[in-house]
């Protein structure tokens, strides 16, 4: 039934452990990018192998630019992760996208400036597709989930994906919706590039807390009332979770849009001119490329 995939959650604000999971077993790893967020949570979950990552940190010890991005994908590379569902709480650019509403992400712009965005480098360089930077595949049977637990979602939309840590100026946000994005958050860039660098597949599940300063009623929302939302978001995500988990189980074989074959005619550099230390260090992402 299964083609050996292990399906990566990396949890945002709110989420920070999954219910259900069996077998568990935190892990310490350790990469050549140097150590992820956090020790990762190994398990299984309706049968399906599963390995949870906690993106700041467990209690929320890491502000977003800070995050070491090439460790948190390597180190879920290195526990077998194929498919990787990202959680992320983000602030929404849409009328119609009010709080509580889940956003299954299709599209970034990406306007972060602080961050390491690639495994590559000088000594060997590559180019990946990035058109399409989620797996559309992985979104369909998010979309599935959702519409089985009927939780309010938008099935597709662009994820401005900010610096940080500081929220948008009102002027910025307005500019933002001017460009047709539906929601901003700190986290998903470069993430989703680096998870296309390392063959896997991803897909973002946005979570709507609160609507961005663009909004009128954005200074009258309390802290109190974003952290119920936050709470309600990060339950909604466990049972989302839970219900995804099976779904992944059944694909056959590679990911058909390319996802798990995202380095063919990408490395640049010619063989005779790569840098020996290049390879050691990418030696697990380009493993099925080189050799």
């Amino acid at each position: 039934m299964t083609s050996g995939a292990v399906l990566g959650v990396i949890g945002g604000s709110g989420l920070y452990d999954i219910d259900g999971l069996e077998n568990t077993r935190w892990v310490t790893v350790e990469t050549p990018f140097g150590s992820p967020s956090d020790q990762l949570l190994t398990g299984e979950l309706a049968g399906q192998k599963l390995v949870f990552l906690p993106r700041h940190g467990r209690g929320h010890r890491i502000p977003p630019s800070e995050l070491n991005f090439r460790a948190n994908i390597h180190a879920l590379k290195q526990l077998g992760v194929t498919e990787i569902l990202s959680v992320s709480a983000v602030g929404s650019l849409k009328e119609h996208l009010p709080p509580g509403t889940f956003v299954v992400i299709d599209q970034f712009i990406d306007r972060t400036f602080a961050r390491d965005k690639t495994f590559f480098g000088t000594g060997l360089v590559a180019h990946v597709g990035l058109g399409h930077p989620v797996c559309g595949r992985l979104g369909d049977l998010i979309e599935e989930a959702l519409v089985e637990l009927r939780i309010p979602h938008q099935r597709r939309g662009t994820y401005m994906v900010m610096e940080g840590p500081q929220f948008s100026t009102v002027a910025e946000s307005n500019l933002y919706r001017g460009w047709g994005c539906d929601v901003i958050g700190m986290t998903n860039m470069p993430e989703a590039k680096l998870a296309r660098e390392a063959e896997m597949c991803y897909a973002t599940v946005a979570m709507v807390t609160d609507y961005d300063c663009w909004h009128q009623d954005h200074d009258h929302v309390t802290v109190d009332a974003v952290i119920k939302v936050v709470v309600a978001n990060a339950g909604k995500a466990r049972s989302l979770v839970a219900t995804l988990a099976p779904k992944i189980a059944v694909r056959d074989g590679l990911c058909a849009e390319g996802c798990h074959t995202a380095l063919d005619n990408a490395i640049m550099t010619a063989p005779a001119h790569r840098d020996p230390a290049m390879l050691e260090k990418l030696g697990l992402i380009v493993k099925r490329t080189l050799g």
